[in-house]
């Protein structure tokens, strides 16, 4: 059932929005970003200050891919620590917002292209809480991640994603977290102090995403790899770009769209980021 009837435990007794909530697009980049003050950062808290305040947070992250599609469904996700040779600091960082299973149980039942595995040994991982810990400090709102399937394609990621749309309608914020450019085997490390260096080739397809996005025309993000050369070194790997197209099946017609962060990092990498409505 796809329809808000098909709700219950937590999302029967929230309020139904007059507006959907809004969906965003995050490039979370570096993890030093969960822990620094950076003008990236700086955006991220100021952008929960600008939409409304969300019942839940429903997490699709570049770092948590699967064979099958999975959602945490824990009381209290467990930090998650995915990198290495990153100061201790970053390491020593907890964020214990509260999960929710009866929120996890109902958003597998609205997805009926798959079947969704109930999960208990993930948690949020650099993708979510280096985000999400700037956005809401006080970790008092759940969250929850979706995995991603890395045997389907780009176009099952979108179809998937326009099930559970219902959630808007609920405050449930979905944010989708990669980078919609990134290879990182090509960074320029000499150049990360650089502001906004950039191969040639990342600014073009940097370009050509936001104006892509901006037409409307997802057929082309979604076949992504027909958009040539460039487009193949900007997505060498697609983990980083599928979250996109999660936020792009869930765009509504409606939406407005408008970008930020709109910077490259070290030559081959955009922090670019999107809201829908």
């Amino acid at each position: 059932m796809t329809t808000l009837s098909g709700f219950k435990a937590f999302t029967d007794n929230l309020p139904k929005q007059e507006q959907l909530m809004p969906v965003l697009f995050i490039g979370h980049g570096s993890p030093m970003n969960g822990i620094e003050d950076t003008e990236f950062s700086r955006r991220w808290t100021q952008m929960a200050k600008e939409i409304p305040t969300p019942q839940a947070v429903l997490v699709v992250s570049a770092h948590w891919f699967t064979k099958g599609t999975k959602i945490t469904a824990m009381d209290f996700p467990e930090t998650i620590h995915d990198f290495g040779g990153f100061p201790k600091e970053l390491f020593a960082v907890q964020y214990p917002a509260p999960g929710n299973p009866a929120l996890a149980k109902e958003t597998a039942s609205l997805i009926h292209s798959t079947h969704v595995e109930l999960d208990h040994d993930w948690g949020l991982d650099h993708g979510t809480w280096t985000i999400i810990r700037h956005m809401y400090p006080e970790a008092k709102i759940p969250v929850l991640q979706l995995s991603i399937d890395f045997t389907k394609g780009p176009q099952y990621h979108y179809d998937l994603a326009r099930e559970i749309n219902a959630l808007r309608k609920k405050g449930v914020l979905i944010i989708g977290s990669g980078n919609m450019v990134h290879n990182l085997r090509m960074v320029a490390w000499d150049k990360l102090n650089d502001p906004e260096y950039a191969y040639d080739w990342a600014a073009q397809m940097n370009d050509t995403f936001k104006s892509l996005i901006e037409e409307g025309n997802h057929k082309a993000l979604i076949n992504y790899t027909t958009l040539g050369r460039e487009a193949l070194l900007a997505i060498p790997t697609p983990e980083h770009y599928l979250p996109l197209l999660y936020t792009l099946g869930l765009k509504e017609g409606k939406d407005n769209i408008s970008f930020f962060n709109d910077k490259a990092v070290g030559g081959s990498l955009t922090m670019t980021s999107v809201k829908f409505g």
